[in-house]
């Protein structure tokens, strides 16, 4: 994301845990970095003071509502007008229309359970934290990523309202990608109060959909 934004020439600021920052090295002196824990309100509000936008990445670390924090600092703090843009899973759902392939919904199930009980993630701190978002006034956005792949990119993914869509049947998308639609989705006002669910633009459930006309 930082990558694909410095590309467009915004002036970028990250929040990244202090133990990570030398991860960031890459691009010193290109970006503001503010060294701390996404959850906390301090952080968030010193972050994003001024800013026009806020790509937020909910991860459901813990068993202590980081996602929630997260989601909440960043609701509370970010200027009135923001483009705020979060992004989870698929198992995200806003209106409960999505239709699920039964293998997701074995993962969800087993690794929800076992993430709580080993105190490593807690995947309905995810849902709480998105439902906040959604009951929101402010312009969000909630990208919801499928199963990610590392590679080159093939351009902006393909998405739908609902996971059940033909076009996102293959369920996977470039890790490079997915952030690129993070970033593109600051500027485009078809995906204000949406909950984008994506899919990579070759993969072949996508190719066989034929030419993108809009989200259903």
């Amino acid at each position: 994301m930082v990558r694909h934004a410095l590309d467009r020439r915004y002036e970028v600021v990250g929040v990244c845990r202090e133990r990570s920052v030398a991860k960031l090295d890459a691009y010193k002196g290109r970006i503001r970095v503010v060294p701390g824990a996404t959850d906390d309100r301090e952080v968030i509000r010193t972050a994003v003071a001024g800013c026009d936008g806020v790509l937020t990445v909910l991860v459901p670390w813990g068993v202590r509502r980081y996602a929630t924090g997260t989601a909440q600092a960043v609701l509370d703090h970010a200027r009135p007008g923001a483009r705020l843009v979060f992004s989870c899973g698929w198992h995200i759902t806003r209106d409960g229309k999505d239709v699920y392939p039964w293998r997701l919904r074995w993962f969800v199930k087993v690794f929800g359970w076992l993430a709580r009980l080993a105190r490593v993630a807690d995947l309905d701190d995810q849902v709480e934290a998105c439902r906040r978002v959604f009951a929101s006034d402010t312009l969000w956005t909630v990208v919801r990523g499928s199963d990610l792949e590392e590679g080159e990119s093939q351009g902006l993914p393909r998405w739908s309202r609902h996971v059940g869509d033909p076009v996102l049947a293959s369920n996977l998308t470039r890790r490079v990608d997915f952030a690129l639609f993070m970033v593109a989705a600051l500027t485009d006002g078809k995906l204000v109060r949406e909950a984008p669910a994506i899919v990579g633009c070759k993969s072949p459930s996508a190719l066989r959909a034929g030419p993108a006309a809009g989200a259903p």
